[in-house]
Parts: C-alpha cells; structure tokens; sequence
C-alpha cells in the first residue's frame, strides 16, 4: 500500500494544483483535509473539487465552537492585540487547524503533512511550529519551499491543472489574497502592495462597510459577561460562535473594525494588509470596558504587558508552548470576577460607552466623589505625596533643582 500524505486542503487553486503534484512527485495516498472555522461560503464544491484533482479522501472537519471557545475567547480575555491594531484572526485559527490535521493524521496512519503556506509568510511557521509540537516525527512537506515545486503564478498553475486533465472554475485574473474564518476576513495584494495607494474600500470590503456608507442613526447594545466570556447580546443567551456571527452582523453594518496596517512579519519582513474584525473589534472592546470596572490598577498594568506577549506568542505560531499556557494561566485568573455588563452605541465606525455594571466593581461613589467621605479624607494626601516625592526632593535638595540642572 502506498504512504499517506495529509493535505491541508482549502479548494483555492494552490491546494488544488497540489493535489496531482503529491501523486506525481511522491507517489503518495493524498487524504485532503478543510478545516471549517467559520469560512462559510468558500466551502462550497469542495467534495467534488477534491475528488475531481485526484484527492483519495476528503474531510471536511467543522471546528468552529472549538475555535470561539478554545481560541478565540483566550485571546479576548488577554486583550491580544497584535501592534496596536491587529486581531490575530488568522494567527488564532492555525494552531487549531494544524492540531486537526495531527490527528487526521493519526487516524489515517499518515507519513507526512502538507501545506500551501507560502516562503514569505507567516503560516508555514505557524503550522510547521504547532505540528512539530504535537507530532515530531511527521513528516512535513511545504511546497513553496520544496524543489520539485516549479509553479510560480497562478497562470502556471492553472496549465499544470489543465495538463493532468483537471478543468476548474479558476481564472488567471489577479485578486486579493484573502483569509476568512468567524472571526475576520484579511486581504493582501493588488493595490494594498504599495503602501502609498488608499484601499479600493468599495472593491475590497466584503463583511461590512465604511463608516461613511454606515447608517445615520447609531444602534445601542447591551452585552453581559461571565468571568470573562461573552453570555449574551441584547438580551439574548447565545454560544460564543452565535455571538461573534451576532456581532459581525452588527459591526458590519455600522462599518466598525477596518484596520489598514503595516505589520511586521515572523520571517523579517514588512507587509501591508487590510482586516476586517467588525464582530472581534467590538467584543474586545466590551470586554475592556468591563475590566475598567474589576480589576486593581497593578493587576490591569501588569495583565496590559502580559496581553501584549501574549500577542506575540501568538503571532509567532508559539500556541503550544509553555509560555503560552503560564501566559493562559495569569491571564485565566485576572478573569475570575469580570462578570457585568455593558452598554455602548455602534456609529458609523466608533464604539461609544454608554455604561458598565458589575456585581464584583471595586468602583466606589463614595470614594470617586469630590464629597469627602468616610473613606477618604483628603489630608491624608499629603502625607502620600510627602513620601511618594521623596526622592525627587533629596535628589533637588543635593544637586540643584531640575531646570538648574539642566541650563549647566
């Protein structure tokens, strides 16, 4: 019997022209595996794509409650935020797709996975990073980057197809470079290669729109949270994925989470990408505004750094590593009490508190209010300050004050 190759198979031309290309360079049993988190209609014909390439199995696998639950929720507790504006929405998925393919190949008693993931970007890091972690002995075969790989466009592709007699709906016309999950959708190419070219937003957009194109009228929402994970949206009880498809809707429509960047890739480079994380943008920022209510102000300076590490990790394909889960771990614990809700307007791209409750707040009227209490009284300040400014005072009364200094 022939060796086993799993494929992660997306139906995109790439993965389609590997399929043959398996066969003939390594003679291997191709066993394509699509990994469903939430791609919708980009699923469509793949069982026939497959089967009509030469694919000897195919798995359409649907995880994506375990995405939400297991993926996208720790990465909304610790505030990942990837360079100030990126989501991670393809940097979340992979892990999880390259555990399934593991275990696929398990099942199947494979040799070998495969991946279309290109030589500049940062998926063949990610999926090569989580599938030496779970499966060190497997084999792993990245195309761009094997020398029997000759196919360098889309055009050459399509030939290579059209020659092991496999005819298929693609056309050699460029276009975005999308990725889409629940989550987001990315795009690269066309005009975002040049960073100095505006976004073709009316070409580009397809999860929502500009904020110009937004309704007139803003929409309130009201959400709740419990220790830190989505429960509901106005009113309503619903799973985290229903929440998130809830939340896409809405943000969508008011044209919120379009992020224009420049980032830094894991392999060195530069790239310019637009997102689209309407649902994400908006969750993140709910789950913020609660913690503003519940956490200490050394737990929230701490938790700030960690989640910006945390991005990091995860970026960099570093999902199954112990730092991740000491990371998880800190971050799991600062959720305990964030349970609460909140209120905020959606209009035409910004997200406006209109108010948070919290069973567990440690905000105090009677504190916060300019009205002395019995809580606080105003002159023990000055023996606060008194200390706090210790240091500078001495440093002054030693060598001169600051502006003195300064002007030798």
């Amino acid at each position: 019997m022939k060796e086993k190759v799993v494929l992660a198979y997306s139906g995109g031309l790439d993965t389609t022209a590997i399929i043959p290309w398996l066969k003939e360079n390594y003679d291997y049993e191709v066993i394509c595996v699509c990994i469903d988190c939430g791609q919708e209609s980009e699923l469509e014909g793949l069982d026939e794509r497959a089967k009509a390439c030469g694919a000897d199995k195919l798995y359409i696998e649907d995880v994506t409650d375990e995405f939400c639950d297991d993926y996208i929720v720790p990465c909304v507790k610790a505030h990942a935020v990837y360079e100030n504006k990126y989501l991670l929405g393809t940097s979340m998925a992979r892990p999880l797709i390259a555990k399934r393919l593991v275990e696929i190949a398990r099942k199947e008693g494979a040799v070998a996975i495969c991946h279309g993931a290109t030589g500049k970007g940062n998926d063949q890091v990610r999926f090569e990073l989580g599938i030496k972690a779970l499966a060190p002995d497997l084999k792993i075969i990245a195309v761009w980057r094997d020398p029997k790989w000759t196919l360098d466009s889309r055009e050459s592709e399509i030939e290579y197809c059209h020659a092991h007699g496999i005819h298929l709906p693609f056309s050699a016309d460029n276009s975005y470079s999308r990725d889409r999950n629940i989550w987001h959708i990315s795009h690269e190419g066309l005009e975002l290669e040049e960073p100095g070219n505006a976004p073709n937003y009316d070409h580009l957009l397809v999860l929502g729109v500009t904020p110009e194109k937004a309704p007139e009228e803003g929409e309130i929402v009201k959400m709740t949270f419990e220790a830190g994970v989505p429960k509901s949206v106005n009113g309503k009880e619903m799973k985290v994925s229903d929440i998130i498809r809830e939340l896409n809707r809405l943000g969508g429509k008011h044209g919120i989470g379009i992020v224009d960047i420049v980032e830094n890739r894991v392999v060195g480079m530069k790239s310019r990408g637009v997102y689209e994380t309407p649902g994400g943008t908006i969750l993140y920022e709910a789950h913020q505004q609660l913690e503003e209510l519940i956490l200490d102000r050394d737990t929230y300076t701490v938790k700030k750094d960690l989640g910006n590490k945390y991005a990091d990790v995860v970026y960099e394909g570093k999902w199954f590593t112990p730092l991740r889960e000491a990371l998880q771990a800190f971050i799991d614990s600062t959720q305990k009490y964030v349970t609460g809700e909140v209120t905020f307007k959606l209009y035409k791209g910004n997200i406006i508190k209109m108010g948070e409750t919290s069973p567990y707040s440690i905000y105090s009227e009677s504190i916060a209010s300019f009205t002395t209490g019995d809580l606080y009284d105003h002159k023990d300040a000055e023996g606060f300050i008194n200390l706090f400014g210790l240091s500078s005072k001495v440093r002054a009364m030693k060598q001169g004050p600051f502006e003195e200094l300064t002007e030798r």
